[in-house]
């Protein structure tokens, strides 16, 4: 699989603009847009079959586009039937196995929902469950990065205290920081160039400065209300403060792929990539 060595752009699912729109293609105008990742969406079905995945792989190698994905929404590690909770975890190990037969580095997907329980029972579950994914996937080598997501709404496993001791736990586990969802379910916080900065420190602090070099997030407009995330929206039609969030990136050099999830997948990217450049 390749790996970014530096701070790459891409879009979550492929580019709008791809003629004849699928995942090969995509990966090639990815290249020809000259953004450096792609997400797959495996948010509704992991729609990549098997005969299909080495190439993906191979296309993804030879145009230097690292790949991303995204896991099912239908998961929750904190459900409280067994066959439900059984579901899930198969839903997160059937795209870990695609994601790495398609030269996948990095698997994000929303863990959980807290169900109106404490927080502290719920972590204790999520992490449960990680401890059964994680055990399957060394037994099948699986090597790509597992990364629990930043969640949308207050009602979403996903905070960032969360997701830090969640990463402690795991040698395979680090955050997928969505700044749009931490902006939303904190009601309109998480906008400013302190509270960006916080973030950062804060994943420094429990994690180092290595898991700085090895980021995987999210970044688009979004609309909230006092629940949390409503929908996304394109980054010049929201509240998000992304000039600022994009100089806060560069003066802590992460390193990894930043998924832009607005409306206009590509559109975005671009803007976000042209805008750390000049910064």
């Amino acid at each position: 699989m390749l790996k970014p060595t530096k701070l790459l752009f891409g879009p979550s699912g492929i580019p709008l603009s791809t003629p004849e729109r699928n995942t090969l293609n995509g990966i090639a105008q990815v290249k020809k847009l000259g953004l450096g990742s792609m997400e797959l969406a495996f948010t509704h079905s992991i729609n990549i079959k098997e005969e299909l995945a080495r190439e993906v792989k191979k296309t993804a190698e030879s145009n230097e586009i690292v790949l991303t994905c995204h896991g099912q929404y239908f998961i929750n590690l904190n459900a409280q039937e067994k066959e439900k909770l059984d579901a899930s975890i198969k839903r997160v190990l059937d795209a870990a196995r695609r994601a790495q037969e398609c030269g996948v580095w990095s698997l994000t997907f929303h863990a959980a929902y807290y169900l109106n329980q404490d927080k502290t029972k719920v972590y204790d579950k999520v992490k449960q469950a990680f401890k059964e994914i994680l055990k399957t996937m060394k037994n099948e080598g699986i090597t790509l990065w597992l990364r629990p997501e930043t969640g949308g709404k207050q009602a979403q496993f996903g905070e960032l205290n969360e997701l830090i001791k969640l990463s402690q736990e795991f040698e395979q586990v680090l955050p997928c920081i969505d700044w749009a969802h931490h902006h939303a379910r904190s009601g309109g916080k998480f906008n400013t160039k302190k509270e960006f900065e916080f973030i950062l420190e804060e994943i420094e602090k429990g994690l180092g400065k290595e898991a700085l070099q090895n980021m995987h997030c999210h970044c688009e407009g979004v609309e909230y209300n006092s629940t949390g995330e409503k929908n996304h929206v394109n980054l010049e039609q929201s509240d998000m403060n992304y000039k600022e969030l994009v100089k806060v990136w560069k003066d802590f050099k992460i390193k990894g792929v930043i998924t832009s999830e607005s409306p206009n997948i590509e559109g975005d990217a671009l803007l976000m990539k042209k805008f750390y450049e000049l910064s």
